[in-house]
């Protein structure tokens, strides 16, 4: 497994998710670019965590002086993205995006919304109703179907939002995923090992305060998941990193085993059949 790009089972199409058949036991997830995944369980509950879907940061970071246009297209439509709830991590445009939100909302899709506290704002005055949203925090659980979320903690970025989560996925009779959302290093992630987790999913870009190659390889040896995954690498020219350097540190502290690299769009089922 150590440093493939892998893709269990593949898919046509992010499309046809509703008609894909997670076994029981397994779980499979989508990465979308960033931090954006999605998640099905066997009971068929599916949740997406951070889609952007995409490219709504361009100009705002241009006139910034940064370059954010997308590496990569949208593996999927906002429209088309069938998932049962939305769950994000913050609220900054790449993560909770108001383009991808009220495309994905124009289509009729029923979904709910979890977000931390700001988020919740945000989402409100996009038009979102209260009804549609459920406010989380770290500790906070919600149980969707075979599936349940936790929100886990999670060092922010700046006062812009102070909100920042993370989450824990666990799958009834199967695989528990920490994906551990925007944050910086501390200790206190270590906590996350007591859920004993089997996938870990983390930031690798030390830029905006986020966990960097080394720091993410720190916390993998406290968690000691069976897989780790890097993300928030992938997509924007001025915030990209060669997910190698990552190998490498995982591979200096003896946990190249551990590694793997998920292709935008492309099923992975765990634990591989």
């Amino acid at each position: 497994m150590g440093g493939l790009r892998m893709s269990s089972l593949e898919m046509s199409s992010l499309e046809t998710i509703r008609d894909y058949e997670v076994p029981p036991g397994h779980v499979a997830l989508w990465w979308l670019g960033q931090l954006g995944y999605i998640f099905k369980s066997p009971g068929g509950s599916i949740i997406a965590i951070d889609p952007y879907l995409t490219n709504s940061c361009a100009e705002g970071a241009r006139r910034a002086g940064l370059d954010v246009d997308r590496l990569i297209p949208p593996p999927i439509e906002p429209e088309k993205m069938d998932v049962d709830v939305i769950a994000f991590t913050h609220s900054h445009g790449d993560h909770c995006d108001p383009e991808t939100v009220l495309r994905h909302r124009s289509a009729g899709r029923k979904t709910r919304f979890v977000a931390p506290g700001e988020t919740v704002e945000k989402l409100l005055g996009l038009g979102i109703t209260q009804d549609e949203v459920l406010m989380t925090w770290p500790n906070k659980e919600y149980r969707f179907g075979d599936l349940r979320l936790k929100s886990t903690f999670a060092i922010p970025f700046w006062s812009d939002d102070l909100t920042h989560i993370g989450y824990l996925i666990f799958i009834d009779n199967g695989p528990t995923i920490y994906l551990t959302g925007d944050t910086d290093y501390h200790d206190v992630l270590a906590y996350i090992a007591d859920y004993k987790p089997d996938i870990m999913i983390t930031v690798i870009n030390g830029t905006f305060r986020n966990l960097g190659p080394n720091e993410a390889v720190q916390l993998t040896a406290k968690i000691n998941p069976k897989i780790v995954i890097p993300c928030h690498y992938d997509l924007f020219p001025d915030n990209s990193l060669d997910p190698r350097i990552f190998r490498a540190f995982l591979h200096v502290s003896g946990m190249s085993n551990k590694y793997v690299v998920l292709e935008h769009g492309k099923a992975f089922l765990y634990p591989a059949s």
